[in-house]
């Protein structure tokens, strides 16, 4: 299983704003703002003491990234989309279920700034 993932994004605080609001719906939360001696910046999120989702400063990544959170409940995937609309992301999949994936497969996708694919999925019935 994966214990943590990191990527770089082309603008740190607008993707870090981004994240703290597109998140909280599903409470992640910013567990750990890094600025390192050479001062690359990193926001870490999740659940302390270990978060699981890291952007850095550097060189933004090229190319496709999917990312799916996890969601507790529907109201929490509508949540997520709502608020990454909210904090500047864009639409990728409104909130509903996709059968197609499986069963009770409820999500939804935003882009984030820089254009990654966000997902939160709930698997529960109802």
């Amino acid at each position: 299983m994966i214990h943590h993932i990191d990527f770089a994004v082309t603008d740190f605080e607008r993707s870090r704003a981004f994240y703290v609001d597109a998140l909280a719906p599903l409470g992640i939360g910013l567990v750990m703002d890094i600025e390192r001696d050479n001062g690359r910046r990193l926001a870490g999120f999740g659940l302390s003491p270990d978060p699981t989702f890291w952007i850095r400063t550097g060189n933004g990544i090229g190319g496709r990234l999917h990312v799916a959170f996890l969601a507790n409940s529907r109201d929490a995937v509508d949540g997520l989309h709502e608020a990454a609309l909210r904090a500047g992301g864009t639409d990728n999949g409104r909130p509903g279920l996709r059968p197609r994936y499986a069963e009770h497969y409820y999500a939804a996708f935003a882009f984030d700034p820089d254009g990654h694919n966000i997902e939160a999925v709930c698997r529960r019935p109802e």
